[in-house]
């Protein structure tokens, strides 16, 4: 928790209809204090009626109406080390006890933990649970391991861990590892990420896995995404078979290049524009857009990948409110607490032609400081909200007008954000002029730089502190896999016709 050593101050946010705006609250504050530290900021009447709501340890929202459950809440807080108390306002009370604030339903993503709870005791009482599948105890396996349960084991798609070679680690998330591969009766290389489902733990999580399955189907054929070739499932691990692509990230080269010219940066923003106005077409806001999950194909050819921040279902007019992103690349109107809808992808895009550009992001200031308050995630998310961006002088008046128009703090006076001809207004930029966008649709524009690939499985672009790991997947204690409902992952099988030649059919 965030405390001034010498006063013991709480920093406290308080979100309200859109807005957010910080307060510093003594632990001893009464509630009839912080009630009038609210009207004050929400310039509400001393006649107006509004409900004080905090997040508990279990995500679920909890209302303060007495000097007894606002102690609870910053002694939560205070015993969980959190560095903000987050307070929700709204005007009014529910209609009946129980029931959500008028607007409420905005705020939360999908299915709180203890309602999701409940509503799976409600669902195995109305059927019976799926049978659990017992697993064996095994050592943990390499790619030539005949005896692991998981591989051994087959599913509806007709594909299972016996029909890849595992042949090296290319990649590690919070969440998953990423696997090179090969499908054995095509001889294919192919990307896997695996997720262990006892990192699935609610139904947020299980949204996401789903999310990610369908932006993955919904990409695949796209020349600029990376596309779902299968998915497949054991009792402990979640499966994806996606395309690989083997000439490293952005992040991978500019380390080594440091900036890059104009006119590299012009030819993969643009590459990265059509990709996102594909997935905005079809509903969907990227929101990770940064230099790690911009690959480059074996020709040089950008190819987006990692979806597991999208938002589906989004069409023109309509808009959403999580606070998700990497904290470099997100855009204010998320830290300001705002609905947002496209505008958050062009702000991140704008922050990666900087960093190509410039060699450096335009909140670099963050982590360069001595003073130590200087550099944490709150002191960042300050400068993006506040600070003016200065653009390098060393850069073309052309590419400073771009950056100025991306990297707009107001999302309707972006450039992309017109709701009518957003698209067109970056097509037609002066930046992008001598762009030929048919011919870069059809990729029939040369790249301005081709990865270097010497070895057969092209991993001269990946990291080698993935690559030199050992590829296993070690096995779940069994009373952890007992635990897991199988049900939630009914139908994640998958095959994709339109990246599996014929001789990949099973």
């Amino acid at each position: 928790m965030s405390l001034d050593a010498g006063s013991h101050l709480v920093f406290t946010k308080i979100h309200y209809s859109g807005h957010a705006f910080p307060l510093h609250l003594e632990q001893t504050i009464q509630l009839a204090d912080l009630f009038s530290m609210i009207r004050l900021n929400c310039n509400f009447s001393d006649a107006q009626v509004f409900t004080l709501k905090w997040l508990d340890d279990e995500g679920d929202p909890c209302t303060i109406s007495s000097q007894l459950e606002l102690a609870e809440a910053l002694r939560l807080y205070k015993m969980n080390s959190e560095p903000v108390l987050l307070l929700h306002i709204f005007a009014g009370i529910p209609m009946e006890p129980g029931l959500l604030c008028p607007g409420e339903h905005k705020l939360y993503r999908h299915g709180a933990r203890r309602w999701y709870k409940l509503k799976r005791m409600l669902r195995q009482i109305k059927k019976p649970k799926h049978p659990r599948i017992p697993i064996e105890s095994a050592p943990s396996y390499t790619e030539d391991s005949k005896s692991n349960p998981e591989e051994a084991s087959n599913t509806a798609s007709g594909f299972g861990l016996k029909d890849f070679d595992l042949l090296k680690v290319i990649g590690r998330g919070s969440y998953a590892k990423v696997l090179l591969v090969r499908l054995k009766v095509t001889d294919k290389m192919y990307a896997m990420k695996v997720i262990k489902k006892e990192l699935v733990t609610d139904e947020e999580d299980i949204d996401w896995v789903q999310t990610e399955k369908h932006v993955f189907e919904t990409a695949s054929n796209y020349p600029f995404l990376v596309g779902l070739h299968s998915c497949f499932q054991t009792p402990e691990r979640l499966f994806f078979v996606i395309e690989y692509v083997n000439g490293g990230d952005l992040m991978f080269h500019m380390q080594r290049q440091r900036k890059l010219p104009e006119e590299h940066a012009r030819f993969y923003a643009a590459e990265i524009v059509l990709a996102l106005h594909f997935l905005h077409e079809k509903g969907i806001i990227y929101r990770d857009l940064k230099l790690d999950n911009v690959l480059l194909d074996t020709d040089g050819h950008v190819k987006l990948t990692d979806y597991g921040m999208c938002k589906e279902g989004v069409r023109k007019g309509n808009t959403t409110a999580t606070f998700c992103g990497t904290p470099n690349y997100i855009a204010p109107e998320i830290l300001r607490g705002e609905d947002y809808d496209f505008s958050v992808d062009w702000w991140a895009l704008g922050v990666l032609m900087f960093e190509m550009m410039a060699g450096r992001s335009p909140f670099d200031i963050v982590g360069m400081a001595d003073n130590p308050e200087q550099n944490t995630e709150d002191y960042l998310f300050q400068v993006i909200l506040e600070k003016v961006i200065r653009i390098p002088r060393s850069l073309s008046v052309k590419a400073s007008s771009v950056l100025k128009g991306f990297l707009n703090k107001i999302p309707v006076d972006r450039l992309g954000c017109n709701h009518e001809s957003g698209f067109q207004d970056i097509l037609d930029h002066i930046f992008f002029r001598t762009i030929d966008w048919d011919l870069l649709h059809a990729k029939q524009v040369v790249p301005p730089f081709r990865p270097n690939i010497e070895d057969d499985l092209g991993l001269d672009n990946f990291d080698k502190q993935f690559t030199q790991e050992p590829v296993q997947l070690t096995p779940t204690e069994t009373t952890v896999v007992g635990k897991i409902d199988q049900s939630d992952f009914e139908g994640f099988e998958y095959i994709n016709p339109l990246l599996m030649s014929t001789e990949d059919a099973v």
